[in-house]
């Protein structure tokens, strides 16, 4: 086990996959349970722009069913979306019997980017930090199971990520102006952040905070902690058996593939340029 500079311990990545690898064998246990029992639950992913949200997401959900866990990543409100109470889209997206959600990002962008950018008004902010404990609460009374986590990455890590993602072709639609802004209101974000973590961190639906200046561990870290806050059973389903392959009959016989449209092998003509 290497360090990270800083002092971070840094784990092989041998070790990580294989621990990665048997968190998502739970998770995939956990989701049969949630499909099982019809519970429903809710996981927030909040934090700083390029704290590692979306990779933690991409962990969770690789094995996943899709029909049964689904990533909330909501864009900007619509002028009629501004218009309505200001947690009813999230409650558009909120789990029935037997799903899972994943938001990336939630009702607690009021409390981040709307109240740093001034894209809602003070009087707004105030009633948001004074309705979502009780929002949250009535989630909870209802059976939701909801889990909060906030990724923490510091200012250093976090440029750095930017640089990364600047000099990337795949990953620089994943820079925005808002991420470049967050740079230079550090402060105002920390502010509102403690702020936030003040009014909504209950004993009821508490934060959870991921130090996450290492993704993997970040990662796994956070994984772990989730499968431990929630008391699911492994589910034993029926062992599939194959069916034998019937006799073929000989009356059927495929089409010329002449009559197929097929697609272009990019793959030869990769290997003909490796061949020379």
């Amino acid at each position: 086990m290497g360090k990270k500079s800083g002092g971070e311990p840094k784990l092989a990545k041998d070790v990580y996959e294989a621990e990665l690898f048997r968190l998502q064998t739970e998770l995939v246990a956990l989701q049969e349970w949630v499909r099982e029992t019809g519970a429903r639950v809710v996981v927030i992913f909040e934090g700083r722009d390029a704290a590692g949200k979306g990779g933690a997401i991409k962990r969770i959900t690789e094995f996943l069913s899709p029909r049964v866990c689904h990533v909330s990543a909501l864009p900007a409100p619509t002028d009629r979306q501004r218009g309505q109470w200001y947690y009813q889209r999230y409650v558009e997206h909120l789990p029935t019997r037997g799903e899972i959600v994943l938001f990336d990002r939630s009702w607690y962008n009021r409390a981040g980017v709307e109240k740093v950018m001034g894209f809602c008004t003070p009087e707004e902010h105030t009633r948001f930090l004074r309705q979502t404990p009780i929002f949250e609460q009535m989630l909870i009374d209802d059976g939701i199971l909801l889990r909060k986590y906030w990724f923490s990455v510091s200012d250093e890590e976090q440029l750095r990520r930017f640089r990364a993602r600047r000099d990337d072709p795949v990953r620089q639609w994943k820079l925005s102006p808002m991420d470049l802004e967050s740079v230079y209101r550090w402060e105002d974000y920390s502010r509102a952040k403690d702020e936030m973590m003040v009014h909504t961190d209950t004993s009821s639906s508490p934060w959870y905070v991921v130090e996450s200046d290492h993704k993997r561990n970040a990662r796994l870290n956070m994984i772990a902690h989730l499968l431990s806050t929630i008391e699911y059973e492994h589910v034993e389903r029926e062992r599939v058996k194959l069916p034998k392959r019937p006799v073929e009959s000989g009356n059927y016989h495929r089409p010329p593939r002449s009559l197929s449209k097929f697609v272009p092998d990019h793959v030869a003509s990769l290997l003909g340029d490796t061949e020379h």
